[in-house]
């Protein structure tokens, strides 16, 4: 971790998360996810935003997980990795970035669905080419633009690379709900693996 000026004199330099915090069941981790902080170090500088929306996916008994039925290809292969891994992938053109959870050869994950914007702000917008902070990354292929997250994230970890997860706070109160997009995963879609900070303006829906 680098760049510590950039957070100013008045804040205080966030910590990176230990590997042991993905220790965690995977709805846990999901809901242990908001309110932490997604940093992101880029050549032009730092990047940040508090996690405030997550999925989680629970694999092999999952239909709406990559994984499910433990399908193993070269994009999933990182899911089987052990957890705090980035799993990294493209659809439609937009990058979506992933938390690997449970257990060594357990493939689950956590989508990182919406940030609140923290630090980097202007450099959002110019990447995301807007000036309404409340539409920068309130979806999943928003903040991964915003942040200049890529495929080149893949299979390093959350607390060892330039893409880490540090301290936040503590939500007062989670939502939960279905997941979004996943219409043709049979009795998934309507599985309560959706988690968001309530009432929060940033949540992509």
């Amino acid at each position: 971790m680098s760049g510590k000026n950039e957070w100013g004199p008045k804040q205080l330099v966030p910590e990176v998360l230990p590997s042991d915090f993905y220790l965690q069941p995977t709805l846990e981790l999901a809901k242990s996810l908001l309110g932490c902080l997604l940093v992101k170090e880029s050549d032009d500088g730092i990047t940040s935003g508090f996690i405030v929306e997550t999925e989680a996916y629970l694999g092999p008994e999952d239909r709406a997980a990559h994984s499910f039925n433990n399908r193993r290809t070269k994009r999933t292969e990182i899911m089987f990795n052990h957890p705090g891994h980035i799993y990294t992938y493209v659809m439609h053109t937009h990058c979506l970035v992933n938390v690997v959870s449970a257990e060594h050869e357990r493939p689950e994950a956590v989508l990182i669905r919406a940030i609140e914007p923290f630090t980097g702000i202007e450099r959002m917008k110019k990447r995301r080419n807007m000036t309404d902070p409340k539409k920068l990354t309130n979806g999943p292929g928003k903040l991964t633009k915003a942040m200049n997250i890529t495929m080149a994230d893949y299979g390093h970890t959350f607390y060892a690379s330039s893409l880490y997860i540090a301290s936040g706070y503590l939500p007062s109160h989670i939502s939960t709900g279905p997941r979004i997009g996943i219409d043709n995963s049979g009795e998934a879609k309507h599985y309560p693996y959706r988690f968001w900070v309530t009432n929060n303006p940033f949540v992509s829906r």
